[in-house]
C-alpha cells in the first residue's frame, strides 16, 4: 500500500487528484465544526449515548453530538441510495431505465437525498425541543413566531449542510479518485480515533489521582492501564480479522473451450469464479440497524425518555423504548437475525447466478463436471448459499461485539474508574456543581467514555473496505498511465 501511495504521488495527475481530495476533506472537516444557531447540544451524550442516535455520530465524525451544520452527515446520501437500489429491484421498468439512462441515477438519487433530509432535519429539531435542547434565551421568549423562526432556520441549516456533503462527495468522484461518500464516511470514522486516545490518557490519568472509595490507588491504575492495553489489543486483532476475512473468497474453477475465430484459436485455458465471502459489505448492517432504530428513533423525536429501568417508566412508550434500547437483550439477537436475512437478501438481488451462468455459456466456459445452463446455475448459487452464510455470520458478530461488550465490560470499567476518582466522587454527590463545571452530568460523562470506547467492528469493517477500494482505484489508475502496449 505505502509502495502505491509513493508511485501515485510521483505522478502529476494523480499527484493532483489526491491534493484534491485532501482539499475538499479540509473544507468537510472545517463544516463539522460550524455550529447550528440556537441549539445547545451539551446533553447530548446524556439523553442518546445507548441510542442508535450514538452510532450516527460515530458516522457523522461526532457532528451530530455537537449539532453541528453537517450533522446529518452522508446518512440521506446512503438512505437515498439504498431506496433507489430496492426501488429498481421493485418495479423492473425502473430498473431497466436506470440501466439505459446512468445519468437518471444520480438524479433520482440526488432528489431523493434532499427530501430525506428534510425529513430528518425536521425529526432532530422536534427532537432539540423535547428535549430541551435549544437555547434558554430562545425558549425563553415562548413566542410563537420565534419558534417558528428557530425551527425553520435549525431544519434548513441541517438540510443545506446534507446537501453540501452531497456535493461534496461528487466532487471527489468527478475531480478525484472516486469513492467520494466513502471516502468522507471513512475520514469520519478516522477522525474520532484521535478522541479516543486523549480519553483512554484521560481515564489513566483519573486512576492516577487516587481512589476514593472501594479500590485502591494501586489497583485502580492498574485496571486504567490493563483496559487500555485491552483496548489497543481487540482492536489490532479485530483490523486483521477483518482484513483476512474481507480478502477471502472462495474459486470456482473454469474451463473455456477451444474455438476457432478466423485464422486463430480461442479458448483451451483454465480460470477461477471468485465468491468473496463478504461481498455485501456492510450493507445488510446498515439494513438491520435502521429497521430495528426507526421505532426507537420515532420515539425519541416524539419526546420518549430511555429510563434506566422497568421500575422508573411512567408510560407505555417508555417501556418500548426501554424494552428496544442497544444494551438489552432484544436489541442484539434481533439485529443478528435480521442482518443474517438481509445479507441473504442483498446477495440475491445484486449476484445473479442465472447471467454469471449465461454468460459462462456465451464464451465457451463451463465448471468441471457439471452441464452448462441450469446446472451450472443451480451449482453456483449452491455455493453461494453456503459462502454468504458464513459472511452473514461474520457481519452479525461483527455488529453485535461492541453491543454486548459495552454494557457487560466497557461500562462498568469506566464507572468504577470515574467514581473511585476523589474530585468526581465528589462532584458526583452534588449534581448542580458537578454540571455546572463539567457542562454534562456523572451518567453523561460515563456514557461518553463508554460510547468512546465501542469503536466497533462495523466501522473497522468500513475504514478497511474503503482503505482497499481506494488503493485499488490507485492501481487501476497507475497502471492505466504505465501501460505501453497501445504506443
Amino acid at each position: 500500500m505505502l509502495q502505491t501511495l509513493k508511485n501515485a504521488w510521483r505522478t502529476p495527475d494523480i499527484r493532483r487528484k489526491l491534493i484534491f481530495v485532501v482539499f475538499i476533506l479540509l473544507l468537510y472537516r472545517i463544516g463539522t465544526v460550524i455550529p447550528v444557531p440556537f441549539v445547545d447540544a451539551t446533553q447530548f451524550s446524556a439523553n442518546f449515548g445507548n441510542t442508535f442516535l450514538a452510532y450516527m455520530d460515530i458516522l457523522s465524525g461526532g457532528s451530530l453530538s455537537q449539532a453541528t451544520l453537517f450533522a446529518l452527515g452522508i446518512s440521506p446520501y446512503i438512505t437515498a441510495s439504498i431506496i433507489i437500489q430496492l426501488l429498481a429491484v421493485a418495479f423492473p421498468k425502473l430498473g431497466d431505465k436506470i440501466k439505459e439512462d446512468k445519468t437518471l441515477n444520480e438524479k433520482l438519487t440526488r432528489y431523493f437525498t434532499v427530501g430525506l433530509a428534510l425529513i430528518s432535519g425536521l425529526g432532530y429539531y422536534l427532537m432539540l425541543k423535547n428535549y430541551g435542547m435549544i437555547a434558554t434565551n430562545i425558549t425563553a421568549m415562548n413566542s410563537p413566531a420565534v419558534n417558528w423562526l428557530v425551527g425553520i432556520v435549525i431544519v434548513a441549516c441541517y438540510c443545506a449542510g446534507a446537501s453540501i456533503v452531497m456535493w461534496l462527495g461528487e466532487k471527489i468522484n468527478e475531480n478525484g479518485i472516486g469513492n467520494g461518500i466513502s471516502i468522507i464516511l471513512f475520514a469520519n470514522i478516522v477522525s474520532q480515533i484521535p478522541s479516543i486516545i486523549i480519553k483512554l490518557g484521560q481515564l489513566i490519568g483519573y486512576a492516577f489521582q487516587g481512589s476514593a472509595a472501594g479500590w485502591s490507588k494501586f489497583w485502580l491504575a492498574l485496571l486504567a492501564i490493563g483496559f487500555a492495553l485491552c483496548v489497543v489489543a481487540v482492536s489490532v486483532l479485530l483490523t486483521v480479522f477483518v482484513i483476512f476475512v474481507t480478502g477471502s473468497e472462495r474459486r470456482i474453477p473454469i474451463q473455456y473451450a477451444k474455438r476457432v475465430v478466423g485464422r486463430k484459436m480461442y479458448g483451451g485455458q483454465n480460470t477461477t469464479l471468485p465468491i468473496k465471502l463478504n461481498m455485501t459489505g456492510v450493507m445488510p448492517i446498515i439494513f438491520a440497524s435502521s429497521i430495528m432504530s426507526l421505532l426507537p428513533t420515532i420515539l425519541s423525536f416524539a419526546g420518549v425518555t430511555t429510563r434506566a429501568s422497568y421500575d422508573t417508566c411512567e408510560t407505555f412508550w417508555e417501556r418500548v423504548q426501554l424494552f428496544l434500547s442497544s444494551d438489552r437483550w432484544f436489541y442484539p439477537v434481533c439485529l443478528f437475525v435480521l442482518i443474517i436475512l438481509f445479507t441473504y437478501f442483498y446477495t440475491s438481488i445484486s449476484f445473479d447466478t442465472v447471467e454469471i451462468s449465461n454468460n459462462l455459456k456465451k464464451n465457451g466456459g463451463a465448471i468441471p463436471g457439471i452441464r452448462q445452463g441450469q446446472p451450472t446455475a443451480d451449482f453456483i448459487r449452491g455455493v453461494t448459499k453456503k459462502v454468504t452464510l458464513v459472511g452473514a455470520l461474520f457481519l452479525g458478530v461483527i455488529a453485535i461485539l461492541p453491543i454486548v461488550l459495552s454494557p457487560l465490560v466497557i461500562k462498568p470499567i469506566v464507572e468504577t474508574i470515574l467514581r473511585n476518582n476523589p474530585y468526581l466522587a465528589a462532584a458526583e454527590a452534588n449534581p448542580e456543581l458537578y454540571y455546572a463545571y463539567f457542562g454534562i452530568s456523572f451518567s453523561g460523562t460515563v456514557s461518553t467514555y463508554t460510547r468512546a470506547f465501542a469503536f466497533g467492528g462495523t466501522s473497522l469493517l468500513i475504514v478497511i473496505g474503503v482503505a482497499q477500494e481506494t488503493f485499488r482505484e490507485l492501481e487501476a489508475q497507475l497502471s492505466m498511465r504505465n501501460y505501453k502496449g497501445f504506443l
